[in-house]
């Protein structure tokens, strides 16, 4: 009995190292991440879950998810990096499960499935500081597939004092809120409150093997990539639908997560809604394990939001700010595609003013004739219409002249050359 415990001990300890990233042979990466940023006061929580100088207090948030990639253990990242000065994030509990049915957007789970999430070596509860990130415990054996949809449920007893708070407005998917401990429901009462936005979460990472593994494509983007005119829990925006074509194509599965860094508004020269793209690489990039390759497609709100005496200027800083952001990236070996902008000009579009036309065309050409990006992804070309290449193919546009329907994200999907992932598997080399 001794020799069995040992045993058993051993094996244990043996596992924990293996997830902890002492074995050479795995290491963790991204299955889904979204991009943190400062809730604004629009989109916090309704009452009574934000109250007059707190928000969360005795609430349960169910939240779900769309992992991009399989694996056999995964952890959760939890933000409170928008939190207002010593307003400390107190986790009271944490559970993952997947949803009733697969569904995305559900507030009722598979019981069966249900696992208690800890943290820092086996507490269920943890105090988020302002400005910082917790990383859960490592949930083992979950085997995850690609396309999986996650519920995680959260439960805040003490709340956060103030009104700043990080979240993602912009998830396309429905999240339920509810006064109490319901973190081990299997269906969360009827008088749940439905919010279509994330909050709190940011990440989750899987411990993937490093052979069989391509590592994760994140995308750099605004609205367009957010999601903005996708289904609500359909998730069709043109990651996700990109996400399919890789894992119907390749045997076995991609091998790839697709990781969605945008939120819409997002510019590259200016924060606004969440920081600018030139300021957020490290944290939504450089700071991520397991990253290959980077989809750069933002800029049409730079232009779009300028005042019409700086256009040129704007036009210039843009392509000095890709240079900037591709020179960083190549220093850590990721290889980086650009994508041109798409069309933004339509009747009562403010962005598509003739001026601002102009240095999209101007910035485009750059993009795919400058020779520094690895490669070129023409989601301009992919979208426009041929007979005013000013404007979305109306089939694809909601009807803003600027965003896309899933049938446009689905094309946007298709111009993605997948043999750009094999091209590059090894990454790029940094020229000094």
């Amino acid at each position: 009995m001794a020799i069995l415990r040992g045993f058993l001990l051993g094996l244990g300890l043996a596992l924990a190292g293996v997830v902890q990233g002492h074995d050479d042979g795995s290491q963790w990466v991204d299955l889904w991440a979204s991009m943190p940023q400062e809730v604004e006061p629009h989109n916090l929580p309704p009452a009574p879950f934000t109250g007059e100088d707190s928000i969360y207090t005795n609430t349960t948030i169910r939240q779900t998810i769309h992992l991009t990639q399989p694996a056999p253990h995964i952890r959760l990242s939890l933000s409170n990096e928008f939190g207002g000065p010593s307003a400390d994030l107190h986790i009271s509990a944490v559970t993952i499960a997947l949803p009733l049915n697969g569904t995305a957007g559900s507030p009722s789970i598979q019981p069966r499935t249900l696992r208690q999430v800890t943290f820092s070596g086996g507490s269920k509860s943890f105090t988020i500081p302002n400005g910082a990130i917790a990383i859960s415990d490592p949930i083992r054996n979950l085997n995850v597939k690609a396309e999986t949809n996650l519920a995680v449920t959260i439960y805040i007893q003490q709340g956060q004092q103030g009104k700043r708070i990080s979240g993602h407005p912009g998830s396309r998917t429905s999240s339920w809120f509810i006064n109490g401990d319901h973190t081990k429901a299997v269906d969360l009462p009827s008088e749940a409150v439905r919010v279509d936005r994330w909050f709190i979460l940011s990440a989750v990472e899987g411990w993937v093997d490093k052979k069989r593994t391509h590592g994760s494509l994140v995308i750099i983007g605004d609205s367009i990539t957010d999601g903005r005119g996708s289904t609500t829990n359909g998730n069709d925006r043109w990651p996700d639908q990109l996400l399919r074509r890789l894992e119907s194509q390749r045997r076995g599965g991609s091998g790839m997560s697709v990781i969605n860094q945008a939120a819409g508004g997002n510019r590259v020269l200016a924060d606004g809604l969440g920081p600018n793209a030139l300021g957020r690489i490290a944290r939504d990039v450089l700071a991520h394990n397991g990253v290959k390759y980077v989809v750069l497609f933002e800029g049409v709100n730079d232009l779009g939001t300028a005042a019409e005496g700086d256009l040129v200027k704007t036009g210039d800083r843009l392509i000095q700010a890709y240079e900037q952001i591709i020179t960083r990236l190549h220093g850590r070996g990721i290889a980086v595609f650009g994508a041109t902008i798409t069309p933004m000009s339509g009747p009562g579009q403010a962005y598509g003013e003739p001026r601002r036309e102009e240095q999209r065309v101007r910035v485009n050409r750059w993009i795919r004739t400058s020779g520094r990006f690895d490669a070129v992804i023409d989601f301009d070309k992919a979208v426009r219409d041929p007979k005013n290449e000013t404007r979305l193919r109306p089939e694809y546009d909601t009807g803003d002249y600027l965003h896309l329907n899933p049938t446009g994200y689905k094309a946007m999907a298709e111009a993605v050359d997948l043999r750009l992932f094999e091209r590059f598997r090894n990454g790029v080399s940094s020229i000094v």
